[in-house]
């Protein structure tokens, strides 16, 4: 084997993951898909917001990161 600078790539499997909510958040990611398509001019389900969604506020969550240095 040759000695790359990229190291071996980690796990990409995605995994699923099933979940439960209230009517009102239901609507809230509803009207946020329609925003997102007004916003950009293409229809993206929940389902495929959703992850970036939460990424996006795992990534802005300083007190988390604190914590998961920890």
């Amino acid at each position: 084997m040759s000695d790359l600078k990229l190291p071996r790539l980690p796990d990409r499997k995605p995994v699923k993951l099933t979940i439960h909510i209230l009517p009102d958040l239901e609507t809230a990611l509803s009207d946020y898909a329609a925003a997102y398509e007004a916003a950009y001019g293409r229809r993206e389900s929940v389902a495929d917001l959703v992850p970036y969604m939460l990424q996006s506020f795992l990534d802005s969550d300083r007190g988390f990161a604190r914590a998961r240095r920890k």
